[in-house]
């Protein structure tokens, strides 16, 4: 007879059972947990956006309010300046009224008179205006003696104007005798000579009428080329430092004429600016005795003195306006032709300058 199998609660089905549901119990929980957790992380980035927006609002707000402000303060300001405006012209008609009174109680001979008055003021007053406006115009005073009215033809003007002064012995008088026996004497001496103090009264004029908003520099020559400032080699100044200016002229009246005349030097001189100058002012009373080296003869022809005018003139830079101040001298016939044919052929102007001038 077979046994009969023993009945027990935890057999192996029931055990099976009992894990499958266990673990579907689980598998519900984890699934639960995971959805809260992305609902949570969904509402909170919800919320940090609505947070980023007002914080945009308030930096907004602030930014109105400050513009606001600012509106305001301009509208305070106009208010006070139109406030200002108007006690003016309130004033103004006051016054007005008072001289409409005033004009009432005269009769039209006074009424006339008083007029004439005022009309020769205000002439008074324009004619005070313009004289200072010229005298604005101008970057130094300088006053001649004598008349200066053919220089009109003149071309002052220009951005870079170069002043090349003739500062070689011959400059010291217009004899030859008197010449050497100037070179002689004592600086000072020198300095006094006419013939040198219209040279430097020339170049004072020409300052005082250089364009206020030019540049400009003053070149001394003989055997030499050297600026009038010695400190200012290699340079454009502007004319509007007065002060500059001032040592550049005071500078010049210690120069004392001495030496030969090399005029290629001179122009070579010009050629080496950069940037080139735009007009060229030549103070000058003969031609160059010598030309890039001295020469082997104490005398110089006229002829040979005319063939280093010629040298000089084909370095000089073209299409540069050349205006000659020349003051002939004794023994040197061709100056004027040759400086003239130059100022011509450069579309600048001549002028041998009367005694009594500037």
């Amino acid at each position: 007879m077979a046994r009969k199998r023993s009945f027990s609660a935890f057999s192996l089905s029931f055990l099976d059972i009992m894990s499958c549901g266990f673990g579907a119990v689980v598998l519900v929980f984890l699934i639960i947990k995971h959805d809260v957790d992305n609902k949570i992380e969904i509402e909170n980035q919800d919320l940090l956006a609505e947070v980023s927006l007002l914080e945009e609002d308030i930096q907004d707000g602030q930014e109105q309010l400050v513009r606001v402000r600012n509106t305001v303060s301009e509208l305070d300001q106009q208010l006070v300046t139109a406030e200002g405006l108007a006690r003016r012209i309130n004033d103004q008609i006051d016054a007005v009224e008072d001289k409409i009174v005033e004009l009432d109680s005269l009769d039209s001979d006074q009424q006339i008179k008083l007029l004439e008055e005022k009309l020769k003021t205000i002439a008074q007053e324009k004619k005070k205006l313009e004289d200072e406006q010229q005298q604005g115009n101008q970057v130094r005073r300088f006053v001649g003696t004598g008349n200066r009215q053919y220089l009109t033809g003149l071309n002052l003007g220009g951005n870079r104007i170069v002043i090349l002064l003739d500062i070689s012995a011959s400059m010291l008088d217009e004899d030859i005798v008197n010449i050497i026996r100037r070179k002689n004497m004592s600086d000072d001496t020198k300095r006094s000579s006419k013939k040198w103090q219209r040279a430097i009264m020339t170049i004072e004029w020409l300052t005082a009428q250089l364009p206020i908003q030019s540049q400009y520099q003053i070149l001394t020559f003989n055997t030499q080329v050297k600026p009038a400032l010695a400190t200012t080699a290699n340079e454009w100044l502007l004319t509007e430092d007065r002060d500059q200016l001032e040592l550049v002229v005071k500078a010049l009246r210690e120069q004392v004429p001495e030496g030969g005349t090399s005029l290629v030097k001179a122009f070579w001189a010009i050629a080496q600016m950069d940037p080139l100058p735009d007009n060229v002012f030549l103070l000058t009373d003969g031609l160059p005795t010598q030309g890039l080296s001295a020469p082997k003869s104490n005398t110089v022809s006229a002829k040979d003195r005319l063939e280093l005018f010629k040298n000089a003139v084909s370095v000089m830079p073209q299409g540069i306006p050349i205006n000659v101040l020349l003051w002939p001298m004794e023994g040197d016939p061709m100056a004027a032709s040759a400086f003239w044919k130059l100022a011509l052929a450069s579309r600048g102007s001549f002028i041998s300058p009367a005694k009594d001038w500037p």
